[in-house]
């Protein structure tokens, strides 16, 4: 309402406007005002997610730029052992070729030691033979009659000649077989068959020092072997027994069947020759097998040889298919086993 005067009275002017409109008029503007503070505050979480958006982006970026600096580093540490495996390699190709070299200069020294142990021991083993026959002519009075202190040093002489035949031949072997013309003829044999034929060879030694002689060898065993190897090595090994054994010990011979049953493991025979002598010390029971190595080296030792003998042995049950093993005590004897092939019917 407005007061105005006109003609010196006083008016009151008026508007009317029905509740209804204007009612109409206020809520639209409490709409209006309230979508504003909707909208600013929509806005204002708008630009608080961006600010952290932006933080997250800005964490991310200096994450990303330090993975960047370590991935760097560690692109320098890889080439630089890159470069290191470079040289260790090249010096493994180096090192590889001097061993190749190395490697066929020993063959080509192995080859000549077979060669020359070869030729030695046949030219040796020529006048020995030459020696061996005169002896007997001399023994058998061709050349005259012999006194008996003749007979003595000629028997001597005999023994001596045998002793160094003897050793050669091993040395021949042992050449023969590092140089691998050693052939086998592997077949079903007899293992008592193999005993009987030994043990005629080594009774006059076991006699002469009062050895005793225990075998336990079953008729119907056999196995798969080189007769003629075979007994060599059985020889040697009793050879051995023999030498190393003291007056009125004794000297067994056994074999036997071993994996059958239920193990899964292919039957086996074992020779087995065990003594009762003085045994080999635990740190040589596998030297033994090596060429030139004996029990004792020192200038007492009670039997002579080569050392070539167990080294022969073991190359040949190889060479057969087998196995050649030892067990022992100082003092009390050794056990030898001489493993092969069960020849099953």
């Amino acid at each position: 309402a407005v007061r105005r005067e006109h003609d010196g009275e006083w008016f009151t002017d008026c508007v009317v406007m029905r509740v209804r409109e204007r009612r109409k008029f206020e809520d639209a503007l409490l709409r209006a005002k309230k979508e504003a503070e909707e909208a600013h505050a929509v806005s204002e979480a708008h630009r608080a997610e961006l600010q952290l958006a932006n933080s997250q982006l800005e964490q991310q970026a200096m994450e990303l730029e330090m993975s960047q600096q370590q991935l760097n580093e560690q692109a320098e540490e890889l080439e630089v052992q890159s470069e290191e495996l470079r040289v260790m390699n090249d010096e493994l190709l180096e090192r590889s070729h001097e061993l190749e070299r190395l490697r066929v200069i020993s063959e080509e020294a192995n080859r000549a030691k077979s060669a020359f142990l070869a030729a030695m021991s046949h030219e040796l083993r020529t006048p020995l033979n030459a020696i061996g026959g005169y002896v007997q002519l001399l023994e058998m009075g061709i050349h005259g009659p012999v006194t008996t202190a003749q007979s003595d040093a000629l028997g001597k002489v005999a023994r001596s000649q045998r002793h160094l035949l003897r050793l050669i031949n091993e040395v021949l072997n042992l050449a023969r077989i590092e140089a691998g013309s050693v052939n086998y003829d592997v077949r079903r044999v007899s293992v008592r068959e193999i005993v009987d034929a030994v043990l005629p060879m080594v009774e006059p030694q076991m006699s002469q020092r009062g050895l005793s002689l225990e075998v336990n060898v079953p008729m119907d065993l056999s196995a798969h072997a080189d007769r003629d190897k075979a007994e060599q090595v059985l020889l040697n090994l009793l050879g051995n027994a023999v030498k190393f054994t003291a007056r009125g010990g004794c000297v067994r011979v056994a074999a036997g069947l071993d994996g059958t049953g239920d193990t899964g493991r292919s039957p086996r025979v074992q020779l087995r020759v065990e003594d009762t002598g003085v045994g080999i010390p635990p740190d040589k029971l596998q030297q033994v097998f090596e060429p030139f190595v004996q029990v004792s080296a020192d200038s007492t030792r009670r039997a002579e040889g080569t050392g070539l003998g167990l080294a022969i042995s073991r190359d040949l049950a190889r060479g057969m298919g087998g196995e050649l093993s030892a067990t022992s005590v100082v003092g009390e004897g050794s056990v030898f086993t001489l493993d092969l092939a069960a020849a099953i019917p």
